[in-house]
């Protein structure tokens, strides 16, 4: 469906308003394909088509929320009768509500690529089997490929709601990811890259395959390093899972429930005076761009960090509320599941470094970093405590040096932050969305063998 077709039932559904009832009404329509290739055979193949609807009803303070997974007329209508009895039953809340329009204009970010569907099954079929096939010839030491996907979507989703909200969006996007296996003869390791587009023309093959035959080839012989304190260098995918879950720390929600090492602190430095990053979905080259937010408001940049110094936190509409400050247009949400803050491009400006590789001559001792393990369970973002598995070389002198693995790094993330060191010029674009250039990370403590 088309994003008008898809506002037009949300509107539908709106005027349906009884009395002083606020409605908010999220559709969604979208197709995807995903391939998964062995040994240079399909492995799996899936397509499919997703339709997606919420209706959320506010009453005396009272929400109600009710979503299916069709457009179908009959399952649409029942909904708003679903909505209105949940919301007899839940509480009073008075900050609940659907998002006021705040006069701020959208900026048109062209998100759609028609080329996404020049391409056949079989070509998508044939970009998986080439990309496993370049992995396993590139190098003598691979041994094999765990696994090298393909897939893409394409999107709309449409908002309408009573305070007068009417916004619609559509968007394509395409990935491949694989997995190198290597062996020396006497140990074995793995190497994953991927990378994504608005479109399979756009990816970038090349660099997939350099990183995981690299990634994987270079860790062989790999031992537990000397425990010490090292300088830890990121490049943009490192330096992008880094920031990514500082950022996710200067959520509104969490900021509300006290549940963040950086509440209460706006006005402070709390990085290096050189870092500043925000979110920034208004700009077109980044994946995570988007012209408006899940509860229908425009799109704008947030500044989090500038020159080091906390400038603010990302709020949707309920959480603006509680929080005092209103919204920044950072709702996200999927149209069966309610919004809530959330980053849709982190934005990290280019420092003046230069590149990766002159960030690593610049380091005697340090680790030049391929993969951090236990983000999920390592990471404490209450109180910003941190270790987490890492692989990689030793920088010595300015010079990569002998691979190493079983090994950890220890620190928080506010001396993470303050502990930058210096900041690359290498800024990419990534998959992610995340928009990011290399890191130097000082004084890290890493735990290996004893020294």
């Amino acid at each position: 469906m088309s994003p008008d077709e898809l506002l037009a039932i949300a509107s539908r559904l709106v005027d349906k308003a009884e009395g002083d009832e606020q409605i908010e009404v999220a559709c969604s329509h979208g197709v995807s394909t995903s391939v998964r290739v062995y040994d240079g055979a399909v492995e799996s193949l899936t397509q499919a088509e997703d339709q997606g609807i919420g209706v959320r009803i506010l009453r005396g303070g009272r929400e109600g929320f009710a979503s299916a997974g069709t457009l179908d007329p009959d399952v649409v209508d029942r909904l708003l009768i679903d909505a209105r009895d949940n919301a007899s039953f839940a509480e009073v809340d008075p900050d609940a509500g659907i998002a006021e329009a705040d006069g701020v204009d959208a900026v048109d970010v062209d998100l759609w690529r028609e080329g996404i569907f020049n391409h056949s099954v079989q070509d998508k079929i044939d970009l998986a089997i080439e990309l496993e096939r370049r992995v396993k010839t590139a190098d003598t030491r691979i041994t094999g490929v765990r696994t090298a996907t393909y897939g893409d979507g394409a999107s709309a989703f449409a908002l309408a709601s009573t305070n007068g909200i009417r916004a619609s969006t559509r968007a394509t996007s395409a990935g491949v990811g694989v997995q190198a296996l290597a062996d020396d003869g006497g140990q074995a390791q793995t190497g994953y890259a991927g990378d994504g587009a608005r479109e399979p023309a756009d990816i970038d093959l090349d660099g997939v395959v350099e990183r995981a035959v690299s990634h994987a080839v270079d860790l062989l012989g790999s031992t537990k390093p000397a425990s010490r304190k090292v300088k830890l260098v990121l490049d943009p995918r490192l330096s992008a899972t880094v920031l990514s879950v500082i950022s996710g720390t200067l959520s509104g929600g969490r900021v509300i429930k006290g549940r963040t090492p950086f509440a209460d602190r706006v006005g402070e430095t709390i990085a290096h005076p050189s870092l500043s990053f925000g979110d920034d979905p208004t700009d077109p080259d980044s994946l995570g761009a988007d012209s408006h937010d899940g509860e229908g408001l425009a799109c704008r940049r947030v500044p989090l960090v500038e020159e080091g110094v906390l400038k603010g936190y990302y709020w949707d509409s309920y959480t603006g509320r509680r929080g005092g400050t209103g919204s920044t247009g950072s709702a996200q949400r999927g149209a069966r599941g309610l919004p809530g803050p959330g980053i849709h491009a982190l934005s990290v400006q280019n420092g003046s470094a230069g590149s990766l590789d002159e960030l690593i001559a610049g380091v005697d001792d340090g680790v030049f970093v391929f993969s951090l393990a236990g983000l999920h369970s390592g990471v404490n973002a209450v109180s910003g405590d941190l270790s987490l598995g890492v692989e990689g070389r030793i920088i010595r002198n300015g010079e990569l040096a002998e691979p190493i693995g079983e090994a950890t790094v220890g620190s928080t993330l506010q001396r993470l932050l303050l502990d930058i060191d210096a900041i690359g010029s290498d800024r990419e674009h990534l998959s992610n969305g995340v928009s990011t250039p290399s890191l130097v990370i000082g004084d890290v403590m890493l735990s290996g063998a004893a020294a």
